[in-house]
């Protein structure tokens, strides 16, 4: 397998060199543009990463996905050295991004998070490379539940244009900063960090589904859906590594961002209590979810804990049951987010997807705890749940009782799998 995966690394090169070199037979080379003046990546680089991801995605295996990797690292090793100017630079930057793109989609995210501090030691890089990686970098740690190390990375970080960036850059770098005070529950902080995402002339919808969830959380509820419904009309499905200024990878890339935002679209629907609307949309939500990632993807757990808490939502208000459905959907929802077993000590288990675990555990565990027969078990779970339970803004009986008249409006956000 590994000879045929480095025989057909060399087969991308040589195509990509040949057509590289007959492009520029009968013309000048004509490079990839930021924007600016100056050259921003290599071509056959873009080309060959374009193949990778391709190559990798077309089978979605451990062998497709291990080919993809050698084709990049070869892309890699034919680079020029990381301490020459922008356009090298740039190049290298771009390859790494690929990188750990593929390394997140296989839950390597260890390896993706080295890839991308390599991306940040590239001073010289476009902002637009350096601002990707801090995007992906933010999701990744917040996803992981690493916050500190979320905060004491962007404290450190220095972005830096090297002239010429597009204001757009400057906003999403900022806005990235909004979504972690989002998590830690800083909602009068975070809002200073999104002034001007909705004037840019040119976005990849990042900034703008981060700032949709704060107007969401202050239940700023009309404006939230008009960024909602922005996003879900508006973002680009497909990625591309040749344009500097809307490079977005890992649980920031344009797919994930549209998944995110038709999910939150939904979660708004039911909290402004148009359950009809918010049922359809969860659900087409779901099917994209399964569709994106595979049937039994954490990510399909997240939705499914939403949705539970949709009919919750919904029993309550109408005083109607749903227990059994609800039961249904979180012990889906809780074998895909493969949670511990009770007997873990929850508070000092260090979780991917704790703030989702906790919530549809928590959600069970009161379906359970109504059934005479159940009550025991019920509470066991509860207690395990609010152990877990991390959120700075809310209390989990707080997220679970959203039908009450309360100031606090709990959202999720699917790409990072966090409670705001």
């Amino acid at each position: 397998m590994i000879h045929a995966a480095v025989k057909l690394s060399k087969s991308v090169i040589s195509l990509s060199r040949t057509s590289l070199v007959a492009a520029t037979s009968s013309q000048p080379l004509r490079f990839l543009h930021d924007g600016t003046n100056s050259p921003s990546s290599n071509p056959v680089a873009v080309q060959m990463i374009n193949y990778a991801l391709s190559h990798a995605r077309s089978q979605k295996s451990d062998e497709s996905y291990a080919q993809g990797m050698l084709i990049l690292e070869q892309c890699l090793s034919t680079q020029s050295s990381e301490s020459e100017g922008q356009f090298a630079q740039n190049s290298i930057g771009t390859v790494l991004l690929a990188m750990s793109n593929l390394l997140y989609e296989r839950r390597s995210f260890e390896e993706a998070i080295e890839k991308l501090h390599r991306v940040q030691g590239l001073t010289r890089s476009s902002l637009g490379v350096r601002v990707a990686a801090t995007e992906a970098l933010v999701g990744l740690y917040l996803q992981l539940g690493q916050v500190d190390k979320c905060l004491d990375f962007l404290h450190k970080d220095d972005l830096r244009s090297n002239g010429g960036s597009k204001e757009s850059l400057i906003v999403r770098a900022k806005a990235v900063k909004g979504l972690v005070e989002l998590v830690t529950g800083n909602l009068e902080s975070a809002e200073s960090f999104f002034h001007g995402v909705q004037d840019i002339e040119a976005w990849n919808g990042t900034a703008v589904l981060s700032y949709g969830e704060f107007l969401h959380a202050t239940q700023q509820f009309s404006l939230a859906k008009e960024l909602y419904q922005n996003i879900i009309e508006g973002v680009p499905k497909n990625e591309d590594f040749s344009d500097m200024n809307t490079l977005a990878i890992c649980n920031m890339a344009s797919d994930e961002v549209f998944l995110a935002a038709t999910f939150a679209f939904g979660q708004l629907e039911s909290h402004m209590g148009n359950f009809r609307a918010a049922e359809e949309i969860l659900t087409k939500a779901l099917t994209k979810t399964e569709e994106y990632f595979g049937s039994s993807h954490p990510k399909v757990g997240v939705v499914l804990t939403c949705i539970a808490l949709m009919y919750r939502n919904k029993a309550r208000q109408e005083r109607s049951s749903s227990l059994l459905i609800q039961e249904g959907l979180y012990r889906r929802a809780i074998e895909f987010l493969k949670a511990p077993p009770l007997e873990s000590k929850g508070a000092e288990t260090k979780l991917d997807r704790g703030d989702i675990l906790a919530l549809a555990r928590g959600g069970y565990a009161e379906v359970l705890c109504v059934q005479q027969n159940r009550k025991t078990e019920g509470e066991k779970m509860k207690t395990w749940a609010e152990a877990v339970w991390s959120n700075r803004r809310m209390s989990l009986t707080d997220v679970l009782d959203i039908s009450e008249p309360s100031s606090k409006v709990p959202v999720i956000d699917v790409r990072i799998s966090r409670v705001l």
